[in-house]
């Protein structure tokens, strides 16, 4: 599937792919704990994501399409982030677009790209026909998905699993 907003002059959002590992543990580990996380575990993860095809469609739309913001002429991730397209029991098996895990790289902070990131998960997700798209953040995340066009609704529980 194509791009369906523009990256800025100099950069590119495509599919992840396997030469995007090292780029995407560092964006991910300024998130959160991304583990010891091998290359191959990465690749396993990334096939697993390209066979799961949307149900009903035969355009190859998936339900994981996760994104990443490639600087043009080095190659390196400044980005990445995920739609997760759920099919739901309600709104007669209308798709919910659920955005997770946006990062950008240290060196790319202050670039506008995660930004550029969420309107181009959230079009994704509307060009795949998702009645809504939504996502969780910290409190101190709330101001800058709300200059993305997002709106607070409901509040997050969690129960953490020890693993």
């Amino acid at each position: 599937m194509t791009s369906t907003t523009s990256a800025p002059s100099g950069f590119e959002i495509r599919r992840i792919e396997s030469r995007d590992y090292a780029g995407v543990v560092t964006a991910l580990s300024g998130l959160t704990t991304v583990g010891d996380l091998t290359q191959s575990q990465f690749d396993e993860i990334v096939a697993y994501w390209d066979t799961l095809l949307l149900p009903g469609r035969d355009d190859g739309a998936r339900c994981f399409n996760t994104s990443v913001i490639i600087e043009s002429q080095s190659g390196r991730v400044a980005a990445v982030g995920t739609v997760l397209v759920e099919k739901k029991l309600i709104h007669a098996g209308g798709l919910v677009g659920h955005i997770e895990d946006i990062a950008v790289n240290p060196e790319y902070r202050g670039k506008q790209l995660g930004k550029v990131l969420i309107n181009h998960l959230s079009a994704l997700g509307s060009a795949l026909g998702c009645y809504k798209v939504i996502l969780d953040c910290d409190e101190k995340n709330v101001g800058f998905y709300e200059k993305c066009g997002y709106t607070r609704a409901g509040v997050e529980m969690q129960v953490r699993i020890a693993q």
